[in-house]
C-alpha cells in the first residue's frame, strides 16, 4: 500500500522520491530478478557467472534539449552515449540499445536520417547494437526513449549501495565543463534572438561545447578498473551534478561524506570560462550535471592500485554519520552538500 501523501506535489517529491513511492507495492516474483528500481540498471540473471543490465532514459524536447542550438546529429550520439552511461555505472559493459522514437509533422525524413547517423556513430564508438525499437507520431515535437542493455560479471558488480566508513571516493576524468558549454549555448541563443543578423561565435568554446553536445560515456574506466584488479565499493555516473549523486551513494550505502574542495578536478578550461560567467569552478562542478564521469568508492587496500593514476582522483571519504554530505573548503571550513543542479520535476 502506498504511504499516504495528502496534497504533496509531484515536483516536490522528486525524480526518486516519485519513484519510490509508485513502485513501493512492487515485489519480484520472478528468481532471475536480482535486483529492480533503485539503482542506474535493473540486474537480471544471464548465467552462473553473468549479470543481465537493464536500464531506459527519456529524452524530451524542450526539457532534455533545445533544437535551437543542438544538431541532430549530437543529439543522436547524446542519447545513446548518456544511456550507456548507466551501465557502466554498474561496472558491466554496454552491449545493445533500443530506441523508440516519436516525431510531429514538422520533421522531414531528412532530418530524422540525420538523428540516426548520430545515433549509428555513437553505436559504432562504443560498440553497442541497435537492436530494434518503435516509431510513432507525436502531437508537438521530439521524444527519444532509449534502453540499454549489457552484461557484469557476478563477482564485479558495483551498486550505489556497498560502500563502507573510511572508503575513498573516486571520481574520473574533470568536472565542469559541460555546463560551462551549456551557459554558452544559451548565452548566443539569447543574442541571436534578441537579434538574429548576430551570427553566435562558438568557434572560441568548441571543447566546453563538445563535452555538452556530444558527451563520452566512461566505457575506458570500466576497462581499466578490470585491469587494475579493482571493484569499486560503491559507484554511480554523474548525470545530474556532483551534489546529487555524492547524495544518491550516502543515501543508499546508509552512509555521509567529506569532500575536500581543493581535491576536485578542474580542466584549465574551466578555470577560464567560469570567471566569464561570474561562476566558481565548484559550482559547475557540484550542480552542472551531464558529466557522465563516473563517481566511486574503493576500499583504503584498493586504493593503492589506483593512486597516482592520471585517469582518476581522490576527492573524499564516506564517515558514519548517515545521509550527511559535507564539503570541506580550501579554508578547512566545513559545509553542509546541497544538491541544486538538474530537477527532473
Amino acid at each position: 500500500m502506498k504511504e499516504d501523501l495528502g496534497k504533496q506535489s509531484i515536483e516536490s517529491l522528486g525524480e526518486f522520491g516519485l519513484i519510490n513511492h509508485l513502485t513501493a507495492a512492487f515485489n519480484a516474483s520472478n528468481s532471475s530478478t536480482v535486483f529492480g528500481v533503485g539503482d542506474d540498471c535493473a540486474v537480471i540473471v544471464r548465467d552462473e557467472a553473468t549479470y543481465t543490465l537493464v536500464s531506459s532514459d527519456l529524452f524530451l524536447e524542450n526539457i532534455h534539449f533545445d533544437l535551437m542550438y543542438v544538431p541532430l546529429k549530437h543529439l543522436g550520439y547524446k542519447v545513446i552515449s548518456a544511456s550507456i552511461s548507466d551501465v557502466y555505472a554498474m561496472n558491466g559493459m554496454a552491449e545493445q540499445v533500443v530506441v523508440n522514437i516519436g516525431l510531429s509533422s514538422r520533421f522531414p525524413l531528412e532530418a530524422i536520417e540525420e538523428l540516426y547517423e548520430g545515433i549509428q556513430k555513437a553505436c559504432e564508438h562504443f560498440q553497442v547494437d541497435l537492436v530494434g525499437g518503435d516509431t510513432s507520431s507525436s502531437s508537438k515535437g521530439l521524444m527519444l526513449s532509449v534502453t540499454a542493455i549489457g552484461k557484469v560479471s557476478k563477482s564485479r558488480i558495483s551498486y550505489r549501495k556497498g560502500a563502507k566508513t573510511n572508503d575513498i571516493i573516486m571520481v574520473s576524468g574533470d568536472l565542469g565543463r559541460p555546463y560551462l558549454g551549456l551557459q554558452i549555448l544559451e548565452r548566443e541563443k539569447s543574442v541571436f534572438l534578441a537579434n538574429p543578423n548576430i551570427q553566435p561565435e562558438l568557434a572560441p568554446f568548441d571543447p566546453l561545447i563538445k563535452k555538452q553536445l556530444m558527451p563520452e560515456a566512461r566505457k575506458d574506466v570500466i576497462s581499466l578498473l578490470e585491469q587494475l584488479g579493482v571493484v569499486p565499493s560503491a559507484m554511480i555516473d554523474i548525470s545530474d551534478g556532483l551534489a546529487s549523486e555524492l547524495k544518491h551513494l550516502c543515501a543508499a550505502s546508509k552512509l555521509g561524506c567529506i569532500i575536500h574542495e581543493e581535491k576536485l578536478p578542474y580542466h584549465e578550461d574551466t578555470m577560464l570560462l567560469a570567471s566569464e560567467f561570474n561562476l566558481s569552478p565548484l559550482t559547475c562542478a557540484m550542480n552542472g550535471g551531464e558529466e557522465y564521469e563516473l563517481l566511486f568508492s574503493v576500499s583504503q587496500e584498493d586504493f593503492l592500485a589506483l593512486k597516482g593514476n592520471p585517469h582518476f582522483t581522490p576527492i573524499g571519504y564516506f564517515t558514519e554519520e548517515h545521509g550527511i554530505a559535507q564539503l570541506m573548503d580550501q579554508s578547512g571550513s566545513i559545509h553542509e552538500i546541497k544538491a541544486q543542479g538538474w530537477a527532473h520535476f
